[in-house]
C-alpha cells in the first residue's frame, strides 16, 4: 500500500485535485495499485481552519506518507497576513520540514498545442526541456534578512546563500536525471557578478567529473532567458538555483502554450516527492468550472514514477492524456477556434475514460 497525502490548498486547488483523484481511483481499481489518500490542509485554507498556513497534524501526515499530492496555495484574502502566516509559507515550510530540494519542472510540447504557444511553431515543436531547480536554500531562505529603518529610511535586504553541499546533491541530480535523456547539463548562474554563482559554477565542475558521459556547459542567467525565447530546444537539462529556477522555469512553461499543462515534482534524497502544477491558485478562476486540471494529472504521473515506482502506468496516464487531446478537446486555456471547448470536471472525466 502507498499512502499519498492530498493536499487541495486554496483557489483551483480542490477543483483540479479533484479531476486528480478520479485519475488515482481509476488506477487503483484498474491496476489494484492500493494507493491510499488521505486529506490534509495546507495554506490560506489551513490558516482560516488551524491559524497556520502549515498545521503541525500536516507536518505528522507528511512524515507517515509516502508522497504528497498539492493543489495550489494562496489567494487574495491572505495577502493582509503578516509574512509567516501567509499561505506560501506553509508550502516552503512543507518543502523544508521534508527536504525536497530538487524541483523537477518539465516543460514538454505536446504536438497537438503547437498552434497555441506564443513562439513560431517550428522554434518549439518537439520541445523536451527538464529545469532542475534547487528548492530549500538560496534567497528563499538565507539570512539575514528583513525590512528595517536605516539612514532615515525603510531598507530591505535578503540573503542568497549556498553550502557547497547543497550545490553538489542538486548538480548529482540533474546529472543523473541527463544520463536517461540526452547526456546535456546547462547550469545556469550569475557567476560574473555574485560570488555565490562562482561557489555554484566551481561545484558543478567538480560534479560533472563524476559523470565523463554527460556533457556540462554554463551560462549565466539573462542570457539564458533570452537563448529560452530565441532556440529553446538547444537546452535539455538546465540545472539552477532556487532564485533562478522559479524564473525560468515559469518562462519555459509559457514556450508550451499554457503553464495549466506543466506538472513538477520536489524531491529529497530518498526519492519521497510532492507533485503538483507549476501554476498557481488563481482565485480570479476558481469555482467556474474552467481550470485546467492536466498538469494535477500529469503531476500523478510523475508521482507514479518517481516516487512509487510505476514508470509502466505513469506512462499510461500520460498517453490518456494524448488520447484526450487527440480527440480535440480543450479547456478555455489552451482552445483554439474548432477546439471542444470542456470545463475542469468534463476534462477530468475524459481523462478517466481514455485510461480505459
Amino acid at each position: 500500500m502507498s499512502k499519498i497525502l492530498v493536499l487541495p490548498g486554496d483557489g483551483i486547488g480542490k477543483e483540479i485535485i479533484a479531476q486528480a483523484l478520479k485519475v488515482i481511483n481509476r488506477l487503483n481499481d484498474e491496476f489494484n495499485l492500493d494507493m491510499e489518500l488521505i486529506k490534509g490542509l495546507i495554506g490560506g485554507a489551513a490558516y482560516d481552519e488551524t491559524g497556520s498556513p502549515l498545521p503541525q497534524e500536516t507536518i505528522n501526515l507528511a512524515h507517515d506518507c509516502d508522497s504528497i499530492l498539492l493543489g495550489a496555495v494562496g489567494g487574495y484574502e491572505w495577502e493582509s497576513l503578516e509574512r509567516d502566516l501567509r499561505p506560501e509559507r506553509g508550502l516552503l515550510g512543507l518543502r523544508e520540514e521534508m527536504d525536497l530540494y530538487a524541483n523537477l519542472r518539465p516543460a514538454i510540447l505536446y504536438p497537438q498545442l503547437a498552434s497555441a504557444s506564443s513562439l513560431k511553431e517550428e522554434l518549439v515543436s518537439g520541445l523536451d526541456l527538464m529545469i532542475v531547480r534547487e528548492l530549500v536554500a538560496g534567497i528563499y531562505f538565507g539570512s539575514p534578512r528583513g525590512v528595517i529603518e536605516k539612514n532615515g529610511q525603510s531598507f530591505g535586504f535578503n540573503t542568497a546563500t549556498y553550502y557547497q553541499s547543497e550545490i553538489e546533491r542538486i548538480g548529482h541530480s540533474a546529472f543523473q536525471i541527463a544520463q536517461k535523456r540526452d547526456k546535456r547539463v546547462c547550469s545556469v548562474d550569475k557567476a560574473n557578478v555574485l560570488e555565490v554563482c562562482e561557489l555554484w559554477r566551481e561545484t558543478m565542475e567538480n560534479v560533472a567529473k563524476s559523470y565523463p558521459d554527460v556533457e556540462l556547459s554554463h551560462i549565466y542567467v539573462d542570457n539564458a532567458a533570452m537563448q529560452l525565447v530565441k532556440e529553446p530546444k538547444q537546452f535539455d537539462v538546465m540545472v539552477t538555483s532556487n532564485l533562478f529556477g522559479d524564473i525560468l522555469s515559469d518562462c519555459a512553461a509559457m514556450l508550451t502554450g499554457s503553464i495549466g499543462m506543466l506538472p513538477s515534482a520536489s524531491l529529497n534524497k530518498d526519492n519521497y516527492g510532492m507533485y503538483e502544477p507549476i501554476h498557481g491558485s488563481a482565485p480570479d478562476i476558481a469555482g467556474k468550472d474552467i481550470a485546467n486540471p492536466l498538469a494535477t494529472i500529469l503531476s500523478v504521473a510523475m508521482m507514479l514514477r518517481y516516487s512509487l515506482g510505476q514508470a509502466k502506468i505513469a506512462d499510461k496516464v500520460g498517453m490518456a492524456v494524448n488520447v484526450v487531446l487527440d480527440q480535440g478537446y480543450r479547456t478555455k486555456d489552451i482552445a483554439a477556434d474548432g477546439d471542444k471547448v470542456v470545463g475542469t470536471e468534463e476534462m477530468g472525466d475524459l481523462v478517466v475514460s481514455a485510461l480505459q
